[in-house]
């Protein structure tokens, strides 16, 4: 049962995910019970009502931000209570808060400070007069009169002129503490808040990627996320200044409607402190928690962007079990050849020099070359995108050719090769061999099955991202390990074959208990039975339960272990097949006999039709790799440098990487080409990822070529070639900024107003 917090949380819940009560609940029993997010949506479809992995993460995202706001609600109102000022309104509005910044504003009146202006003037006696400020109404004595009676020289007040000063401290402290008028500040600041950006002092004529940001404003909650990455960037690198500019004339007038009672015989005075709250004491805070705001908006919207490129990149089609042999091209340093087998075990490997010294060198790399071929019977190539990929493509298929050797040719991207082959799990892998003949192996390996090679390197060097260094490193490495399970566990791994890396991924597989699984793999010399995974040393039935249904066995002795039925439901696919009056091979063979099925009698209280819907499609393919067929894309012979492109000429391509602003495509020559957003398509596209996606084959015109900095400019669209549409016009900052008086200053002026003179000096 749940407890009334918990209750709380669920409807809470209910209320931002706008699903059902029972599938929130169901959903976070299941989490709470230590359930993974791809286990859950696989194999507990009744119990959450057939949510997917979206929803399921955002329950599980959304029960931990509440869970973390409520230890840090106890920890606040324990601090409160035990300094003797928890009121029952107080408590009950904190326990009705929702949001961190909420609840933060809420503690600042009681939270410990440091020695401020404020608790100096308190500790001076000067309470009782800010007070009197705030309560006296009607006609009385001036504010100088009624500050007479405050002098102490003892106190260190000699005059009263350093009383009011210090009232107003105090006031305007207590005024910049309470919550409500934090929150407005903070809120109209988001919705009219203008963003600027200048350049550093002593920038101005520096010349740099930044300089379009050096006369720049937008409002704040418009900012796309590539920009504001870019400005914070340029900031860091000190040579941008950014600003939040605020509505300060409607926020002061707002400010003194809720702190000035209009009967006030010190309206006037009143409103200086108001002013000295929000310039001295507000706008640092809010200015800070809205950059802050601004920055995770940014964040969120480039974590969601990789993760969309890595999840493509992940699930890209397979070439499957075949011979290849790995090409990591080079030029000075020769081209290393690596052959490995239909399972991906390493073979032979070479080192050639056919683009560097004379005949010699290319004949004797034209033989080593085809010997590997023939000896290993390679059945594919593949070659790194990299420098010289193009000339070995063109030199490896004139060697094909001259043989009369059939054997196809890929590309390969190799980014993230290198952080592969210098990685622990290299060494481990392949502790003799050098660098970059682990690269070679990792490019064989990637054309194979990228998913399982792939998960070997760290996210963050795949190269499909945008200001991946920019954004909280804690949650980008949240959400690609996320992207990363969800794949792995979508296409399943072969538990005979696979990597520890690869196993570590699998729904409740740690990186050690992967290690243990491949270590007793190589002891028994291979799993025949999933059930033998319950003899790996600490792997127990919770891990088995959340594990068993994504691994598979080939050849097993039970036909099932090859396929995505869960061990739990075995007994009952059994069942089907007798009252079929067949044996459980046959029902497998022959998938015709599962249309029989009258899944509605196999209904029971722990499953319904969505599981027994997966089981049947399951057992019509069994085993079947979800992923799409494999295809090559094959580039102009005739382009090979970015000298050779000529406006609108018509390439294929391949989709390395998109971004907010467009995406970039590979055609061949060292140089990604961008097709801007506004050239995807012939309408109107919001968000790339809706029209192209990372490792897809497109056809391009190049719009424009820019060989100094090396820009290509390319289009997708069908119809006539079209120019990127202006931007539209950016709001401009003012030419010369307000200048904002020191508090200081501004309380002078209240003062002089107020009837008398000020020794400015002293103020």
């Amino acid at each position: 049962m749940f407890k009334a917090k918990e209750e709380t949380t669920i409807h809470i819940l209910v209320e931002e995910t706008s699903l059902k009560i029972a599938q929130v609940k169901q959903t976070v029993a299941l989490l709470e019970e230590g359930a993974t997010v791809p286990f859950i949506a696989r194999y507990r479809k009744e119990a959450t009502g057939e949510l997917d992995e979206v929803q399921i993460r955002l329950i599980q995202e959304r029960l931990e931000y509440h869970n973390a706001l409520n230890e840090r609600r106890e920890t606040i109102l324990k601090s409160i209570d035990d300094q003797g000022k928890l009121t029952p309104e107080l408590r009950q509005t904190i326990e009705a808060s929702r949001q961190k910044t909420e609840l933060e504003d809420l503690y600042l009146p009681f939270k410990p400070k440091r020695r401020t202006k404020a608790s100096i003037a308190k500790e001076r006696g000067l309470e009782p007069l800010a007070e009197q400020l705030l309560t006296v109404h009607g006609i009385g004595e001036s504010a100088l009169q009624l500050a007479e009676a405050f002098i102490n020289k003892e106190l260190e007040v000699a005059t009263a002129e350093e009383a009011l000063i210090g009232a107003g401290h105090i006031l305007a402290e207590q005024f910049a503490d309470v919550a409500a008028a934090r929150a407005f500040v903070r809120d109209l600041t988001w919705q009219q808040g203008i963003f600027c950006s200048q350049p550093a002092r002593g920038k101005d004529e520096t010349v740099s990627k930044y300089e379009m940001y050096y006369d720049f404003s937008e409002p704040l909650r418009q900012i796309p996320s590539h920009r504001m990455l870019a400005m914070r960037r340029g900031e860091k690198e000190d040579i941008l200044r950014l600003r939040i500019e605020a509505p300060e004339a409607e926020i002061l007038s707002r400010l003194s409607a809720l702190f000035v009672p209009p009967e006030s015989h010190y309206a006037e005075l009143l409103r200086e402190f108001v002013t000295d709250a929000y310039k001295r004491l507000l706008t640092t805070s809010i200015d800070l928690d809205l950059r802050l705001q601004a920055k995770k908006a940014a964040d969120d919207e480039a974590i969601r962007i990789f993760a969309e490129n890595l999840r493509n990149l992940l699930l890209a089609a397979p070439a499957g079990s075949h011979k290849v042999l790995g090409i990591d091209p080079g030029l000075r340093t020769g081209s290393k050849l690596a052959a490995v087998d239909a399972t991906g075990r390493f073979l032979e490997h070479a080192t050639i020099y056919p683009h560097a010294g004379g005949g010699g060198r290319i004949e004797s790399a034209k033989r080593d070359l085809l010997r590997l071929i023939v000896t290993h019977s390679i059945e594919m190539i593949a070659i790194g995108n990299g420098t010289a990929g193009r000339e070995m493509d063109q030199f490896v298929r004139l060697c094909l050719k001259e043989a009369g050797l059939k054997v196809q040719v890929v590309m390969v991207s190799e980014a993230g090769a290198s952080v592969y082959s210098a990685s622990d799990i290299a060494r481990e892998e392949f502790p003799d061999l050098d660098l970059t003949v682990r690269g070679a192996i990792s490019i064989a390996r990637r054309l194979q099955d990228p998913l399982a090679e792939l998960v070997k390197v760290d996210p963050k060097s795949i190269g499909v991202g945008q200001y991946q260094h920019d954004v909280s490193q804690t949650a980008l490495k949240k959400s690609l390990d996320e992207v990363v399970e969800s794949c792995v566990n979508y296409v399943g791994v072969d538990l005979n074959t696979a990597s520890w890396a690869l196993i570590s991924f699998v729904s409740g597989i740690s990186e050690s208990l992967a290690k243990a699984i491949v270590g007793q793999r190589d002891i028994d010399g291979g799993f025949v039975r999933r059930d033998q995974l319950l003899k790996v040393p600490r792997f127990g039935k919770k891990a088995y339960e959340q594990a068993a249904g994504f691994m598979r066995i080939r050849n097993a002795e039970q036909p099932l272990d090859n396929t995505a039925v869960h061990p739990e439901r075995y007994r009952l696919v059994k069942k089907m097949a007798t009252d079929l009056g067949v044996s459980l091979p046959a029902l497998i063979a022959e998938p015709t006999l599962l249309d029989k099925i009258k899944l509605e009698q196999y209904v029971g209280a722990d499953i319904g039709l969505p599981t027994l819907r997966d089981i049947v499609a399951e057992l019509k393919k069994p085993g079947r790799d979800p992923r799409e067929s494999f295809a090559t894309a094959s580039f102009r012979e005739d382009v090979m440098e970015v000298k050779d492109l000529k406006e609108g000429m018509t390439l294929n391509g391949i989709v390395t990487n998109v971004a907010a602003f467009g995406a970039f495509v590979d055609i061949g020559v060292h140089q990604d080409g961008l097709v801007h957003v506004s050239q995807l398509a012939d309408r109107f596209v919001k968000d790339p990822n809706q029209v192209v996606k990372v490792g897809q084959q497109v056809q391009v015109r190049v719009l424009s070529i820019d060989l100094q900095r090396k820009r290509i400019g390319l289009t997708m669209r069908k119809g006539e070639l079209e120019k990127p549409p202006e931007q539209k016009e950016r709001i401009k900052k003012p030419q010369s900024e307000k200048k904002i008086d020191a508090p200081s200053s501004t309380m002078a002026t209240a003062l002089e107003k107020s009837g008398f003179l000020v020794n400015k000096g002293r103020v």
